[in-house]
């Protein structure tokens, strides 16, 4: 059996694909790096824009702060109060004492107009 072409074209033929595997490698490792560096570069733009967003807060922070104004302060008493209060007692009136029902008592609503 004859073989196709001669030993030249084959030679071309695998220096050719050889030199194809050097640039898609070569390529290749061109993005990795580019990647890295542009990652590099992102993450440390970041943190500058971050301290300066922290500083700029602080100095903000330092330069509109109010002063401080002495608030009276309330002193507690122990005399009692001349206003009475609702509050129920501890002793019992006497009177008749309402037991609660098991079922409350249904409360008017609004929605039964037709």
């Amino acid at each position: 059996m004859a073989a196709r072409g001669s030993k030249k074209a084959q030679a071309r033929t695998e220096a050719e694909r050889a030199r194809l595997h050097t640039a898609r490698t070569r390529w290749h490792e061109d993005q990795i790096r580019r990647r890295t560096r542009d990652n590099t570069i992102a993450v440390i733009v970041g943190g500058l824009i971050v301290v300066a967003a922290i500083g700029s807060q602080v100095v903000h922070a330092q330069v509109t702060a109010p002063e401080p104004s002495p608030s009276p302060t309330v002193q507690p008493t122990d005399a009692p109060t001349d206003t009475p209060t609702d509050a129920p007692t501890d002793t019992p009136t006497g009177g008749p004492t309402e037991t609660p029902s098991e079922s409350p008592a249904p409360s008017p609503t609004a929605s039964t107009a037709g």
